[in-house]
């Protein structure tokens, strides 16, 4: 993703696992190498080999990665950012939740909490705290990396919720260094972006391709459908993002981004057939954005562009349509040259 502007740029990675009982007692005493945690370490490794040209990299993960070898095993160039879920030692001894708690507050940020399955949208005010410092080793299971590693701690909470409301808190820790408020808002605005993988896996799921429901015993085709399903539930979110166009900072992302070269002429003869009369009903996005394939897609997928913003079910229906339309003219071009 870029950080600027929240465009899905591609996939970097993906790892397939098969599910299998273990024994708890036993995982202390193996090597992350040895472990099911050892695919946030490479996910980060593959990360930072397919975007070694970025200008910066950060790795975002939820409380899963919040994993000791992970900070340490950070590939060169690259940053770390997870929600913590230990409360761990530091290096002087204290312990993280209570060595956050007891700072005071750096500044306030303040945004609108998005509606959600039995939660109203609402305005969030939150505290913001933050420090540098190091994370000891656990004392516990095998020795792997050094003694400390020097991170940066930001906590984030609601301190006045609405009555019957969740409060929102996270702690955060970064290997980015951060000097000032605004330096910790940039982080939290990192970390924000995370939920897009939980959109991501919505289209995958039944809100989208229904991958759940597959019936599929033999594991190599299973991995080789559910692989492209997730390539194209990417392409999916890469619309929906577009749909804004101008509207979103940064440049127009190119409709290469999702679509090959020779897709746009087709997108362009769909388009004039889908336009109206109206202003509402007239692309207004320029011929090679990726916002123009969007609004045709969106218009196929049943889209008036009259109501509201038309969400993945429709960029879906939509860019099946599309595909099944563009494998049409190929067999059309193929037949005549037979």
């Amino acid at each position: 993703m870029d950080p600027r502007s929240g465009a899905i740029l591609g996939l970097a990675h993906a790892d397939f696992l098969s599910r299998t009982q273990g024994k708890a007692a036993d995982r202390r005493s193996r090597l992350v190498a040895e472990k099911k945690s050892q695919r946030w370490l490479d996910g980060a490794c593959h990360a930072a080999a397919v975007c070694q040209s970025a200008a910066r990299l950060t790795v975002v993960g939820d409380q899963e990665n919040d994993i000791y070898q992970a900070f340490a095993a950070c590939p060169p160039g690259a940053d770390l950012l997870v929600r913590a879920a230990h409360d761990r030692a530091l290096g002087d001894g204290g312990r993280l939740f209570a060595h956050l708690d007891a700072l005071p507050i750096a500044g306030w940020t303040g945004f609108e909490l998005p509606a959600a399955p039995g939660r109203k949208a609402r305005p969030v005010q939150l505290a913001i705290r933050f420090t540098a410092t190091r994370i000891a080793h656990p004392r516990k299971g095998r020795r792997e990396g050094p003694e400390s590693l020097a991170v940066t701690l930001i906590d984030v909470r609601e301190p006045a919720p609405p009555p019957g409301a969740a409060a929102i808190h996270w702690r955060l820790m970064t290997t980015q260094r951060v000097a000032s408020v605004e330096d910790a808002l940039d982080v939290v605005g990192l970390y924000r972006q995370r939920w897009t993988i939980e959109h991501l896996f919505r289209t995958l799921k039944t809100q989208g391709f229904d991958i759940e429901n597959l019936r599929i015993e033999d594991e190599v085709p299973l991995r080789g459908l559910v692989m492209a399903t997730l390539l194209a539930a990417v392409t999916i979110q890469q619309l929906v993002h577009a749909r804004e166009g101008n509207a979103m900072p940064g440049p127009l992302r190119p409709v290469t981004d999702a679509f090959e070269p020779e897709d746009q002429p087709l997108l362009e003869a769909f388009c004039t057939r889908l336009e109206g009369r109206t202003q509402r009903q007239k692309n207004p996005h320029p011929r090679g954005s990726l916002a123009y394939a969007a609004w045709v897609c969106a218009r196929l997928g049943g889209w008036t562009g009259y109501y509201g913003k038309p969400g993945p079910i429709f960029m879906l229906n939509g860019w099946r349509y599309f595909q099944a339309a563009k494998a049409g003219a190929r067999l059309h071009a193929t037949a005549k040259n037979v």
